[in-house]
């Protein structure tokens, strides 16, 4: 199926990205080359880009053309727009932690130009009116796009399938669908789920968590877990749920998209599936990839997330996984909770993280600046990865003439310090709260026009 998305706002007038590095995963490009965009559309990509507006590839700086604009993207990388396939924007009814126009800006500082918003809203994301309030919602703000997130079932109560068809053929054309953090744990229900997105060329993204094996869970089970006396949450609980679906998902031919993958067997499983053809996809979050139980022994309550964070070892498979495309992209399952909420003693305080700020820091920060991973191999995770599971229209495409210009610039040499407070979330509850890292988006371009601008996002009355 064909998006029908058209854009908002659309760009306007000449840009030039100049002097950057091209990182494009869609056609395999990784060069010193111009970008040159007009009307919110690429229009040429090379080391001659800027003759298209008559300008010579030796030219720099400033144009004497006031209808040019040259943008000097030395030491820098230009790379497709992100797109994140998991992230909660809290509206409609989360609004104290997070809405569409602040998780939008903090999308937009995090280099993102898509964004999918999760189902668990309140009302719900299961009928064609909240889908469609969501999506135009997303396009007053006009920072980011915003596809929704269909529920499986109504309500997210694991009983009675959500109309997929009619989320389907609404204005917003959802074709993925999750009960996001209640696992659907009745094998009837999820098998005929995969069977009835199947008919739509839907994909269904279940929790992959046995609920009878995580009662009163509170971490990742292990060594830690019994010095510190909280309830573990086993390894198997996450890998029974995912062998299931993946059973059940071969056996019918239907796309599965696993999210948040936290354990080497997870992987193991995952790595297997794609050998046998089943037709899965999934994800890693930045915190998974990077954090380890160790760090719940404060009981701070920002390191509380759900699945939970594991082992240095399981830690090391995913990374391995992310490096080999056995995991296909990196979603954040950006999590924003009130203060007052997540400031809570240990057990009662809510599940969840900050990520879309920090994604792109983080993964450069662990594989990319290490060496483990390529600057192609990690873009590829933001961009191409994440465009394989859902469609999200021309985001993640190949940066050619004709292509909108949706479009980041990032400093992969920029050295900052996360600052919960000064992020752009509603929203305070990042575990990378006063942690170096290094790699940082500089400009974000949604179809030409700057959402981020030398590190300061736009405001949407100055977009529109």
């Amino acid at each position: 199926m064909t998006t029908t998305h058209p854009p908002a706002r659309t760009g306007a007038g000449r840009l030039l990205l100049i002097g950057g590095r091209v990182l494009d995963p869609a056609s395999g490009v990784d060069d010193h080359l111009d970008v040159a965009i007009e009307d919110g559309t690429i229009v040429a990509v090379g080391t001659d880009a800027a003759g298209v507006f008559g300008r010579s590839a030796a030219d720099d700086g400033a144009s004497d053309d006031p209808d040019i604009e040259v943008v000097d993207c030395t030491g820098h990388w230009i790379a497709p727009g992100f797109i994140d396939v998991h992230t909660h924007l809290r509206e409609p009814g989360g609004e104290a932690a997070e809405d569409i126009a602040t998780g939008s800006a903090a999308g937009a500082a995090g280099g993102y130009t898509a964004l999918c918003a999760m189902a668990n809203t309140s009302p719900v994301c299961d009928s064609a009116a909240i889908a469609e309030l969501v999506w135009r919602r997303g396009r007053e703000v006009a920072l980011v796009d915003v596809f929704p997130v269909g529920s499986i079932t109504k309500g997210l109560e694991g009983r009675e399938l959500t109309e997929i068809g009619q989320l389907n053929a609404c204005a917003a054309e959802v074709d993925f669908f999750s009960d996001d953090g209640i696992p659907l744990a009745d094998t009837l229900v999820m098998r005929r789920a995969l069977q009835y997105a199947k008919a739509f060329g839907a994909v269904i993204c279940n929790h992959s968590e046995d609920p009878d094996l995580t009662a009163g869970a509170q971490m990742n089970e292990g060594a830690v877990s019994s010095v510190l006396g909280l309830a573990g949450w086993p390894h198997e609980a996450e890998e029974v749920m995912i062998a299931r679906d993946l059973i059940l998902a071969g056996g019918i031919g239907a796309r599965l998209h696993v999210p948040h993958v936290t354990t080497a067997g997870a992987v193991e499983l995952i790595r297997l599936a794609k050998e046998r053809g089943v037709r899965v996809t999934a994800e890693a979050t930045p915190h998974h990839l990077l954090l380890t139980d160790d760090l719940v022994a404060d009981y701070d309550a920002v390191m509380k997330v759900n699945p939970p964070v594991r082992t240095a070892s399981d830690v090391e498979a995913l990374r391995e996984a992310l490096i080999d495309g056995t995991l296909d992209a990196v979603a954040t399952d950006h999590a924003p909770h009130a203060p007052e909420y997540k400031d809570q003693e240990w057990e009662h305080a809510p599940c969840g993280m900050l990520g879309l700020e920090t994604a792109f820091a983080v993964v450069h920060t662990a594989l990319v600046a290490t060496g483990r991973m390529t600057p192609l191999q990690a873009i590829a995770r933001f961009t191409t990865g994440p465009a394989s599971v859902r469609n999200v229209g021309q985001h993640g495409a190949a940066l050619v003439a004709g292509a909108d210009a949706n479009l980041v610039v990032l400093d992969p040499e920029a050295r900052w310090t996360v600052d919960a407070h000064a992020l752009h979330s509603r929203a305070r509850n990042s575990p990378f709260d006063g942690r170096e890292l290094t790699g940082r988006p500089v400009h974000t371009l949604l179809r030409g026009r700057f959402t981020l601008r030398e590190g300061v996002v736009a405001d949407a009355a100055v977009v529109a």
